[in-house]
């Protein structure tokens, strides 16, 4: 999956492909999140804090693997 850099103290890159959110964390490890649809990716892009956004909306929710 293709990923872009982001600006974030714990996420280094974000990618989304028909429900699929991949994240590279800071520290190498990438994990898939499982049935995010487009607007919760869209509104991760935009989050002021991509961190705390994952943290209260994507890992409470999605079921995850790590990639």
């Amino acid at each position: 999956m293709r990923r872009r850099a982001v600006e974030s103290s714990s996420v280094r890159s974000v990618g989304w492909s028909d429900g699929t959110l991949e994240l590279e964390y800071v520290n190498g490890y990438v994990y898939q999140y499982l049935d995010v649809p487009q607007p919760t990716f869209a509104a991760l892009m935009a989050a002021s804090s991509i961190g705390a956004y994952v943290n209260e909306h994507i890992k409470p929710y999605y079921d995850f693997r790590e990639s």
